[in-house]
């Protein structure tokens, strides 16, 4: 496990750094970790990952009556409290055989090859093709679904962790792994998915796209979280210090500062742990109930979203009404890293892009990337595709340039055929741009 707490750190470093580079582009999918505070309110959002999961927990809580399904649990607990999460769940695991069982206490716990839910040989007792009733329980309590892909293959490479497992090697794999599992829970629940998560986090597909551009042909956000619960981590071997682990790192936080969970979302467990325990069966009602003394309200990272959509935003803005609006729309005005950037220069890729929405550039994506091989030029400006709908692709390599109110004025005239009342000569800020767009 050195080597795999090694790798986590390393991992984060790397995150850091992708995140500043992810600050660079406007982008139809934002990678959510946290929100800006909620104001005037504490709210905090909670996510489970690999589920539903129909065996018991391990052990039983015997507080409540729904231990024959950990999810069945997880469901009680939180309706008790009135809390509602978002479940970051998988179609099934029964396909990624052959395979065998890996040691248990490491990454491999449960394969080696691939992973298996609930735990190797028994696929079964996991995902939504074979719980359909979970799901529908899941819904019914008010919960979110996000997708966690069907088979929780990774979407590419990992080699210090994970460098015995099998991935997927393109683009079109991935979303049709993706689009399996939306179209599963949208014709046999009417549920639509909006956001989703990588397999392990691993983002880079080797054909040179990403898991970004996966979830922009579905019209996805990115789900992420800024706080580890930790329930999948190999048992200490003493259970109640295993809760304790879970409950500890909440309760310092809390302690320190009562509003540092407000706007984070919280990544938990779903399934067993690396040592096929299931701590989270009790320590969720402990980190809902320090929440809950701090005067917090637990939901779905959707609900969040819709209460402070960036990260970077005062909830009291006095703009943040059209932002909710455009967010909602489905407009492309926030960077990969879900800021917004209020007080930056409008540049000229920005003013063309903030006017196309997801489903613009999931057309495009569709007809142009999907099956074609690699696209160099949209992969080097993610503006590419706003360029193209305006008949601009001559002025690509401008995109970085800041525009005037002038130009500004011109392109919503000629293209948008709409008329504003804007200062001349000046630079224009993205807050004044949004304020001003016919939408």
């Amino acid at each position: 496990m050195k080597l795999y707490e090694y790798a986590r750190k390393a991992g984060k470093i790397l995150k850091e750094k992708k995140k500043e580079q992810a600050g660079r582009y406007l982008f139809p999918v934002r990678r959510m970790e946290q929100f800006a505070p909620v104001k005037g309110q504490r709210v905090v959002a909670m996510t489970f990952d690999d589920g539903p999961m129909a065996l018991p927990p391990n052990p039983v809580n015997g507080k409540y009556g729904h231990n024959e399904s950990l999810t069945a649990l997880l469901i009680e607990i939180m309706a008790a409290y009135g809390a509602r999460g978002t479940f970051d769940i998988i179609g099934s695991t029964q396909e990624n055989y052959p395979d065998h069982a890996g040691s248990l206490n490491t990454s491999k716990w449960g394969g080696t090859i691939h992973d298996h839910y609930p735990q190797f040989g028994k696929d079964e007792f996991a995902g939504a093709a074979n719980q359909p009733a979970l799901i529908d329980k899941l819904i019914a309590g008010g919960h979110e679904l996000s997708n966690h892909s069907f088979r929780h293959v990774l979407f590419g490479p990992n080699k210090v962790v994970y460098g015995s497992r099998h991935h997927f090697k393109t683009l079109g794999e991935v979303a049709g792994d993706l689009r399996q599992l939306h179209e599963l829970i949208e014709s046999t629940h009417h549920y639509v998915m909006t956001f989703s998560r990588p397999p392990h986090y691993i983002d880079k597909i080797p054909d040179g796209y990403s898991s970004y551009d996966a979830y922009a042909l579905l019209g996805y956000d990115y789900l992420a979280a800024g706080f580890d619960g930790g329930g999948w981590l190999p048992s200490t071997g003493d259970y109640q210090a295993d809760i304790r682990k879970m409950t500890e790192p909440l309760e310092k936080v809390l302690k320190a500062n009562p509003d540092a969970m407000n706007g984070q979302i919280i990544f938990q467990k779903d399934g067993y742990n690396m040592s096929l325990m299931t701590p989270i069966g009790h320590a969720l009602e402990e980190h809902l109930k320090l929440l809950g003394d701090s005067g917090y309200r637990v939901v779905s990272a959707g609900e969040l979203k819709r209460l402070s959509p960036f990260e970077d935003i005062d909830t009291g803005a006095d703009y943040i009404e059209k932002l909710r609006h455009l967010d909602q729309k489905g407009y492309v005005i926030g960077y990969q890293n879900n800021t917004f950037k209020p007080d930056k220069p409008l540049t000229r890729g920005e003013m063309l892009t903030m006017t196309l929405t997801k489903k613009d550039y999931r057309d495009f994506l569709e007809k142009e990337v999907l099956g074609k091989g690699f696209h160099s030029q949209y992969k080097k400006c993610p503006y590419y595709p706003a360029y193209k709908k305006y008949g601009l692709l001559g002025q690509l390599d401008q995109n970085a340039g800041a525009v005037t109110a002038d130009e500004v004025r011109k392109f919503l005239y000629e293209s948008l055929h709409t008329e504003i009342s804007l200062g001349s000569g000046k630079e224009v800020l993205r807050r004044d741009y949004i304020s001003i767009l016919p939408f």
